[in-house]
This record gives C-alpha cells, structure tokens and sequence, in this order.
C-alpha cells in the first residue's frame, strides 16, 4: 500500500533521507543586500540600490550590473566592509531553520552573486556551511579595486553550482532544495529539486514550487 502524501508538506521525506539547502545570500540569509551597504558606505546609496532593483527583477543583465556596481566601489575598505557585517543580521528565523537542518542530518549550502566577504562571516555565524559559492571582491592591500575576480557568479553559474555541489556531497538534486529571493535565482531553482521563493519577486515566484511571503525562514520547516 502506498503512503499518502500530504500536499501541504511536500519535503516531508527528507526528515526521513539526506538533502541539500542552498541559500541565496542577500535578502535571503541575510536581512539586507550588502552590495548596497558597501554603497551606503561610500555615499552612493541610491544610485546603487536602482541597479540592484532593476538585476534583482530581471530588467537589467547580472553581470552588466554587477560590473557598475562594483566600478562605483572603488576605494572601499576593510574597515568598511566590517561595518556593513555589523549592521545587516541573518534573516529572521535563519538560525531556527539551520540548526534544525543540521540536527536532521541535511548539508547546508550558500550560493550567492554576493561577495566572499560578507558570505565567510556569515557562515561562520550560522555554524559553518558545506559548500560556499559566491562572487570575489578584488582587494589590494585592504581596498577594493572596483573589479570583481573572474567568473562572476551569475544566474547560470549559481545553477550550475548547484548541481557540482550536490555531486561532490553524493545527494541526488531530487534532494536539493534551493531559497532565493530574486530573478537571478531563477534557474537555480528551477534546478533544484524543489525551489522556495522567499519574499520573492514576480519572475522568481513563476517558477518556484512553494512560496513564503512572511519575513521569517523558519517557515520552510513547515513544508517539512
């Protein structure tokens, strides 16, 4: 006889079997979107946050305006960077989710077009993360230079990182679950064997199988 499935909980077999989470960082892990902050630092908020906004709805190329917006970084500075981690926490409920996670024997993942800076302490405040996939601010001797090191983790890189990740941890993508908030999480979720939109913007929600409006990721726990 087979077990009926509740709708309601479509992850409910991995409380039973070993999966992969994969996080978005910005806006996601995180209650914030730090390439605006280092912005914020620099005295150009507004004219940074427009770029994120339209990359984040899909209207502009990710790469394209990553490029600006890192160009208009130029000068910025440790000292900086430790003050935007100081002010942007984890996302409500992010330490609840994770822990349990842990606790039922699940690899933890970030995968993120943020940058290497901020994503290191941010794993180590959730307890440490299996796999880290995310852009690199280029510093020389503490300041940034205004360029990104190659390969910007784009959209399809994030995807692709994904799907290596699950590889190298021996779990089939029919036990990964990925949560984003933005367009350029659109085909890592739709990679994914289950994609969660978290506050997410239109384009990303067309594709994701569950959706969590609240501010809060503890919520995930619910579709377990």
């Amino acid at each position: 006889m087979t077990a009926k499935v509740d709708p309601t909980k479509p992850l409910n077999f991995l409380r039973r079997e070993r999966g992969l989470f994969v996080f978005d960082m910005d806006s996601t892990l995180i209650d914030g979107e730090g390439v605006d902050e280092f912005a914020r630092e620099r005295g150009i908020y507004d004219e940074v946050a427009k770029i994120t906004e339209a990359a984040m709805r899909g209207e502009m190329d990710f790469d394209e305006s990553l490029r600006r917006r890192i160009a208009k970084l130029k000068g910025l500075t440790l000292a900086d960077v430790d003050r935007v981690y100081d002010r942007i926490p984890l996302m409500v409920g992010a330490l609840d989710l994770i822990g349990e996670l842990k606790l039922m024997g699940h690899a933890i993942g970030i995968i993120s077009g943020g940058f290497d800076l901020l994503a290191e302490r941010y794993a180590r405040d959730i307890g440490g993360a299996d796999a880290l996939v995310m852009n690199q601010l280029e510093m020389v001797d503490g300041v940034a230079t205004g360029h990104v090191v190659p390969p910007i983790v784009n959209a399809e890189e994030k995807a692709k990182a994904l799907v290596l990740v699950a590889a190298e941890l021996e779990i089939p993508l029919s036990h990964t679950v990925a949560i984003g908030d933005g367009a350029n999480d659109v085909p890592m979720l739709s990679r994914a064997g289950f994609g969660i939109a978290f506050r997410g913007k239109p384009k990303l929600r067309e594709v994701a199988k569950a959706c969590i409006d609240e501010k809060n990721l503890k919520k995930v726990l619910e579709l377990l």
